[in-house]
């Protein structure tokens, strides 16, 4: 499967170009690496947030709240507890 891709002209501050390649030669990857999981990571925000808001009228409360004072079921196990 062929990945197609944009050109797309970025213009930043000179001062945030130079950030942005020390970064970038700090963590061994390019410009482009950073943009593109910069622009990634933001549109993942945004989604996620129009989904929970999308998602606001339908929750109930009070059944959230019966469910988190519930009775627990086992005890963890011992390799999950943690030391004290």
């Amino acid at each position: 499967m062929k990945t197609q891709s944009a050109a797309y002209p970025l213009r930043l501050p000179k001062s945030m170009k130079a950030a942005l390649v020390e970064i970038c030669r700090e963590e061994g990857t390019s410009i482009n690496q950073f943009v593109n999981s910069a622009v990634a990571e933001k549109i993942s925000a945004l989604k996620t947030a129009e989904f929970f808001a999308s998602q606001r009228d339908k929750a109930n409360i009070g059944e959230a709240r019966r469910l988190l004072r519930r009775k627990g079921g086992k005890p963890p196990e011992p390799q999950d507890r943690l030391d004290e």
